[in-house]
Formats: structure tokens, C-alpha cells, sequence
């Protein structure tokens, strides 16, 4: 019940984000910050904790069996700023995995973006960008617990490399445009999740900073 939970609640190896009026920033792990990041627990707790990794301040999540996320609640209006950026990396895999299955909703990594719908749950809608262990990369679908509320699209997949940086660039007005079908100008929260709770399998991720940008 993970996904369904989070929608009522809420170039270089790594980017230093340069805080610029074409940039709003979420995450700024670089600047060895947490600040607005809250937690949020389902079973167990995977372990978030600022590192440095290759000189630079980051953020490492270790999973054993346990589904817990971090969440930053915070409007964003993506008339000004509709492309969401970040870097990422995996050091521990997850496979055998049926990822469209209630007993296989686990990610070594995982980044959402969220709408809330307000007294209306049902209007709540997230994108889940994951890092997919047996998915092929560019595969989309609905989650298992919350169905077209959470829809998951596999930015990575089992070809991607281990303990390798990949950066990603989302236009996310697009993005809800394509899944959803829906025009929106804002979204309301962000999240990151390293999880392993349904299939009691071990991952480990670090994230590098997040920030929306112009272009």
C-alpha cells in the first residue's frame, strides 16, 4: 500500500546546482542539506544519510526488506520552471522481480512527483520515475497498489550499468500530458524511495541533487 499511501499524504558525474532565477531547487544534498525533507515509513525503514562520494555531498539510501521514503512537500509552477533534473546511481540491484506485481513494487531507486487532489483523494495523481531491475527502459505503467493514480515509468532499466551516474531531465508538464492526459501548471511535492519491503531483497542507491529549470 506504499504508493497508494504517498499520494494521500502528501554533467559531470554529479550536478552542483548553481541557485539561478532559471532554477528552483528541491534536494540541494550537494550543500550537505535535508532541509524541508520529511520522512515517511511503511515497513521497516531503509537508511537515508548524507555521504561524500567522489568529493561531493550526496544522498545514500540502503534498503534490507524495509519501504520507507523521503518527501519535500512544496508547490512548483512549472510555467516557470516545468523541467525537473537529477542525477543518480545504483550500487545494489533488484531482479527476478515481476515490477507490475503487488509482490514485486520494489526499486533500488525511485524518484515521484505529485498532484494532490485535496478532499479529493481519488484526483491525487503522481509519476513514478524509477530505476527498474527487470523492466526495459522506457516501459510505462500503472502501480500495482494504486493503478492509474501512480503511474511508473522505467527511466533506467537492467541494462543500465552499476556505480555509474546517469542524469536525467524530465519535462514534467509532458510527461502528465502523456499518462494522464491532463494539463497541469503545477505539482505539489516530490519524493525519493529506495524500497525492498515486498520482496524482502536488499538495494542501495545514491542520489545526487534535484532541482526544477527552465529549459
Amino acid at each position: 500500500m506504499k504508493n497508494y499511501w504517498l499520494l494521500l499524504s502528501l554533467t559531470l558525474p554529479l550536478h552542483h546546482i548553481a541557485v539561478a532565477d532559471s532554477n528552483f531547487p528541491i534536494g540541494e544534498f550537494s550543500h550537505n542539506s535535508l532541509q524541508g525533507w520529511e520522512s515517511t515509513r511503511f515497513k521497516g525503514e531503509t537508511q537515508y544519510r548524507l555521504q561524500t562520494v567522489e568529493g561531493m555531498t550526496v544522498l545514500a539510501a540502503n534498503s534490507n526488506a524495509a519501504g520507507s521514503g523521503l518527501f519535500k512537500e512544496q508547490v512548483v509552477d512549472l510555467k516557470k520552471t516545468p523541467f525537473l533534473n537529477w542525477s543518480w546511481r545504483i550500487e545494489k540491484r533488484l531482479l527476478g522481480l515481476d515490477e507490475q506485481s503487488k509482490a514485486g513494487d520494489d526499486y533500488a531507486a525511485r524518484v515521484y512527483v505529485v498532484i494532490k487532489g485535496g478532499l479529493a483523494f481519488w484526483q491525487t495523481k503522481a509519476i513514478n520515475y524509477v530505476w527498474a531491475g527487470n523492466t526495459k527502459k522506457d516501459t510505462v505503467w500503472p502501480n500495482a497498489f494504486a493503478g492509474n493514480q501512480a503511474m511508473m515509468m522505467a527511466l533506467r532499466g537492467p541494462e543500465a550499468p552499476l556505480n555509474t551516474w546517469q542524469t536525467e531531465k524530465r519535462d514534467i508538464t509532458a510527461d502528465f500530458k502523456s499518462l494522464f492526459d491532463e494539463d497541469i501548471t503545477a505539482i505539489d511535492a516530490v519524493a525519493i524511495m529506495t524500497d525492498t519491503d515486498n520482496s524482502g531483497g536488499q538495494a542501495a542507491a545514491i542520489y545526487g541533487d534535484i532541482w526544477f529549470s527552465k529549459d
